[in-house]
């Protein structure tokens, strides 16, 4: 004879419980992250968020998850900078086409609902909000007991900005005789990591916790990384100089990245003696016998971002950026060819 007992929600895996203690964990992170321009409370079923007066504007958005980087947080059991991951790297994927980021949406799909976790989460989508000025309006938050293995979770996250029609940043005006501008990486951001892992877990056999004296920290610590976020210093550069275009280097490196704003009859030059790489990509070559060209295709050898300028504005440019705290140095060219980026 069957069992009869009543079969709950929590029977089947899903807890509304454990869910419940999560919200109250986070609605004043949440909160912390409001505009004047958020008319909605958390819980509501959608977001409200008054546009402002513009004369003629263009929402900008992107969506982006933070990838198999999630899976050092899981063994390292640490979850605040993955989140603070997310929010970086939507920002800097709009604020390349000029975008003040408006609103954040987050998607966290886990195996087991655990309000710890997902309060370490929070806690670094609400610093990236706070970072760039982005109100975190709504969200999703899925208990998927048949999809996801216990203690693990995906995080997908969605932005909007805003940018005026005639202040859109597009790279169609590059022209031969610009300069190319670098903004230092922290790391490998949210690129690469499924070679890094396989190099450094697989064939290395390291752990989190190993030590490294060559790159001076742990390899978890290494790689959980912040994803810089450039947003305040792009902004803050266009009211310096015109800036005619911006690649975010994130997968495919310099080479796949800077070719999407070039226009055609228009090569991007690069001087790899103009930077110093960083210790972990050294390692990350050596360890795993990687050729050069697919180091660049991979990770972003130390360079998160790169601008398009003219040559008279470069000491203007160089001058705003370091003194919002980015470290900035001239790259490489635009000269006339194929269209294309040559290291």
């Amino acid at each position: 004879m069957g069992n009869n007992k009543p079969l709950t929600y929590a029977d089947a895996g899903v807890s509304f419980e454990a869910e419940s203690k999560a919200m109250q964990r986070i609605k004043g992170l949440v909160k912390s992250t409001y505009r004047p321009e958020v008319l909605s409370n958390v819980g509501t079923f959608g977001g409200l968020f008054a546009l402002g007066s513009y004369q003629n504007p263009i929402l900008v958005s992107s969506t982006d998850s933070v990838g198999t980087k999630l899976m050092v947080a899981f063994k390292a059991n640490k979850h605040d900078t993955v989140g603070y991951d997310i929010v970086a790297h939507c920002g800097n994927d709009i604020v390349v086409q000029g975008a003040e980021p408006l609103f954040f949406l987050d998607y966290i799909g886990i195996g087991k609902m655990e309000p710890e976790v997902i309060e370490q989460l929070m806690i670094g989508l609400t610093s990236g909000c706070q970072d760039i000025g982005c109100a975190l309006i709504s969200g999703e938050t899925a208990e998927l007991s048949g999809l996801y293995t216990p203690g693990e979770y995906d995080l997908v996250g969605t932005i909007v900005g805003v940018v005026e029609r005639d202040a859109l940043i597009t790279g169609e005006n590059i022209s031969p005789g610009d300069k190319i501008i670098a903004l230092e990486s922290t790391g490998l951001h949210t690129n690469g990591y499924s070679l890094a892992r396989k190099i450094l877990f697989e064939r290395c056999k390291y752990d989190v916790g190993t030590y490294l004296t060559e790159i001076s920290t742990t390899v978890g610590e290494e790689l959980l990384r912040p994803h810089r976020s450039y947003v305040k210093s792009v902004l803050k550069l266009r009211e310096v100089c015109e800036v005619k275009g911006i690649a975010h280097i994130t997968g495919g490196g310099l080479p796949g990245n800077i070719v999407r704003i070039l226009p055609d009859g228009c090569q991007a030059n690069l001087h790899k003696q103009s930077w110093d790489v960083p210790a972990i990509f050294n390692l990350l070559q050596r360890e795993g016998g990687v050729e050069e060209e697919e180091m660049f295709r991979v990770f972003n050898m130390g360079i998160g971002m790169v601008i398009v300028i003219a040559p008279d504005s470069i000491p203007a440019a160089l001058e705003s950026l370091i003194a919002i705290g980015e470290t900035a140095f001239v790259l490489g060219e635009i000269v006339s060819g194929d269209k294309g980026v040559v290291l």
